[in-house]
């Protein structure tokens, strides 16, 4: 018996050893469990004039990590569900006081856009609602703002916004987005906030979406 006959032996017996292992391990999924992979996941790029964080049925999805940044794009990865019901909370950088920016100098602008996937984008068809406003009629001499108190629920699926207003579409040229916004996919979609881009300074936007007849390829079991 060769030295190269045992070394085939033993090669051929931590094979089959690491065969039979894996194969222990496949079988300790459950009878009807399917595991989401990454191919089942879809991208999502947002980007906020200056800070977002967003809520996917219910559940915290990306925060920008930086408070005060307005030109910053955050892109992560998700695993979809349908239907989808999608809650942003987006602020511009104004003083909870004045309203105002940069040591209250300077009356700021908003702007928020967002693509999920290839064809969920931000446009009219979303809800938005100030929570916000100032400084009033502009005034950086005696600046006053205007509070609402910002529901606890808002990223909820089944919270009520029927009575909200749709958002307002701007043009890329008035908000003027630069950093890596022109590398990042925002194909069709449009900037969004409420009729008033200088002076509403925090903004609820939702929207669901429908998939009649989806059905995820996964089946997780309960979580």
């Amino acid at each position: 018996m060769n030295i190269r006959f045992l070394f085939l032996a033993a090669l051929a017996f931590v094979l089959l050893l690491t065969s039979h292992a894996q194969n222990r391990r496949e079988s300790n999924t459950p009878d009807g469990i399917v595991k989401p992979r990454l191919s089942d996941t879809v991208p999502v790029n947002v980007y906020a004039d200056n800070w977002f964080k967003l809520y996917i049925n219910g559940k915290l999805v990306a925060v920008d990590s930086i408070d005060f940044m307005p030109h910053n794009v955050i892109s992560v990865d998700i695993l979809p569900e349908y239907p989808m019901t999608i809650a942003v909370m987006a602020k511009d950088g104004g003083n909870a006081e004045t309203g105002l920016e940069y040591n209250n100098s300077n009356i700021g602008d908003g702007g928020f856009i967002l693509k999920i996937g290839s064809d969920i984008v931000t446009d009219a068809s979303w809800k938005a609602k100030n929570f916000f406003h100032g400084p009033i009629n502009s005034d950086k001499a005696s600046p006053r703002v205007r509070h609402l108190e910002i529901p606890e629920n808002w990223y909820a699926i089944d919270f009520d916004d029927s009575s909200w207003e749709q958002a307002t579409e701007y043009a890329e040229s008035v908000v003027r987005p630069r950093g890596t916004f022109s590398e990042t996919d925002f194909e069709g979609a449009k900037f969004i906030w409420t009729g008033d881009l200088d002076l509403d300074n925090t903004i609820i936007f939702r929207k669901r979406v429908e998939r009649p007849g989806w059905t995820p390829r996964w089946n997780v079991g309960e979580r």
